[in-house]
C-alpha cells in the first residue's frame, strides 16, 4: 500500500502538555488543551495557576524569519510596557522550538497569557482604551521596519483576488465586485498624499476576538500573526471597520468610533489625508483576509468557503461602503 503525505494534523494536548513541561522547566501538574484549530493551532497550557498560550503554526505557513520577527516586534513593544501577549524563553533561551509532526517540521511560541476576557460588544470607555492602546503600538512602530510582508494594493488586493479565483467563481457579481475593487484601491492609494501618512509596522488583526479586556478597561492584544509593514491607518481602519460590523446600531457606533478616536488621539495624532483614507483601506483589508482564506483552504477554510460564502462576506464589504457613502463601479 501506497503512504500518502498527511497535509495537516492535529498535536495530541496531553503529549503537548509533557513536552512543554520538559522544555520550560514547568511543574508536573503541567496540563495542555485545544483552544482552537484554525490558521494555526492554539493551546492554553497551565502550569497551576499560571496559564499561557502555546501557538502550533501551521506546516510551511510562516518561516522562521517571519516568526523571529513577530518576536522582535513583540518584545520591542514588552520592553516599553505596552501591553501585549509575549513570547517567552525555553530553558535553552529558546523562543521558536521545533516539533515533529506527520506532515513535517512545524514551529512553536509560547506566550503570555492575556487575561480578562472576550466582548463582542464593547463600550464606549472600552473603545477610547483600545484606541489609547493601539496609539501607544503606533508611537513605538511607526518607522519601525520588519523583515515580513509589506501591505499594498497588490498585497491587499490584487493578489488575494488571484488566490480567492482558485476556489470562487470569477464570474460571479461578488468576484466581479472584488476585481472592480481592487483597481480602485490602487488607484486611491496611489494618488494618496504619502507625505502625510505614517508608515511602519502593523497588526493588521485587532478586533475583538484578539483582545482580552480586564475589569472594563485593562486592554491586552495578542495575535500578531499577520504583523507587517504598511500604513499605520490599516490598524485603525480595520478596527473601526469591524466595529461597524459588530454595532448594529448606527447612532451608538458613532460614539464608540468617536471615543476610538479619541483615545487614539491622546497618544498620537491622525492626519485629515490618514481619516480620508480609512474607508478605502477598510475594503482593502477585507480583501485581503478574502485572499487569506483562500490561502488557508486545505488547512481551515474549506468547510465554509464557497460562492454562497462569498455573497454573505462581499455583503458585509458593500455596506460598509455604502456606510461611507462609497460606491464601486
Amino acid at each position: 500500500m501506497s503512504k500518502i503525505p498527511v497535509v495537516e494534523s492535529k498535536l495530541s494536548a496531553a503529549h503537548l502538555a509533557v513536552f512543554v513541561r520538559e522544555k520550560y522547566g514547568f511543574s508536573a501538574n503541567t496540563a495542555c488543551r485545544m483552544l482552537k484549530a484554525g490558521m494555526n493551532h492554539t493551546y492554553l497550557v497551565s502550569d497551576n495557576e499560571q496559564k499561557y498560550i502555546f501557538r502550533v503554526y501551521n506546516y510551511n505557513w510562516r518561516s522562521e524569519v517571519e516568526i523571529n520577527e513577530e518576536i522582535r516586534l513583540l518584545n520591542l513593544l514588552k520592553e516599553n510596557q505596552v501591553s501585549v501577549s509575549s513570547p517567552v524563553t525555553d530553558l535553552s533561551n529558546n523562543y521558536i522550538l521545533k516539533i515533529e509532526a506527520p506532515e513535517g517540521i512545524r514551529n512553536a511560541v509560547l506566550f503570555t497569557y492575556a487575561e480578562g476576557e472576550k466582548l463582542r460588544e464593547l463600550t464606549e470607555s472600552s473603545c477610547f482604551n483600545i484606541g489609547i492602546l493601539m496609539g501607544k503600538i503606533h508611537q513605538l512602530t511607526e518607522g519601525f521596519s520588519i523583515d515580513r510582508i509589506s501591505y499594498n494594493p497588490e498585497t491587499l488586493a490584487e493578489l488575494p483576488y488571484l488566490y480567492a479565483t482558485k476556489y470562487l467563481t470569477p464570474t460571479t457579481d461578488e468576484m466581479v465586485y472584488v476585481k472592480k475593487s481592487a483597481a480602485y484601491i490602487k488607484d486611491v492609494f496611489s494618488n494618496a498624499d504619502e507625505s502625510q501618512i505614517r508608515k511602519g509596522s502593523v497588526h493588521l488583526d485587532i478586533w475583538y476576538d484578539n483582545m482580552s479586556v480586564k475589569n472594563g478597561t485593562e486592554i491586552t492584544i495578542f495575535d500578531f500573526d499577520f504583523c507587517g509593514n504598511g500604513w499605520l491607518l490599516l490598524d485603525v481602519a480595520y478596527f473601526i471597520m469591524q466595529l461597524f460590523h459588530t454595532e448594529p446600531d448606527k447612532e451608538k457606533l458613532k460614539l464608540k468610533t468617536a471615543e476610538f478616536f479619541k483615545g487614539y488621539e491622546t497618544i498620537t495624532k491622525l492626519s485629515d489625508e490618514e481619516k480620508r483614507l480609512l474607508p478605502v483601506a477598510g475594503l482593502a483589508i477585507w480583501i485581503f483576509y478574502l485572499g487569506v482564506q483562500a490561502q488557508t483552504f486545505i488547512t481551515f477554510s474549506n468547510v465554509f468557503y464557497s460562492d454562497n460564502y462569498a455573497k454573505r462576506f462581499i455583503g458585509m464589504v458593500k455596506a460598509w461602503m455604502a456606510y461611507n457613502e462609497i460606491e464601486i463601479k
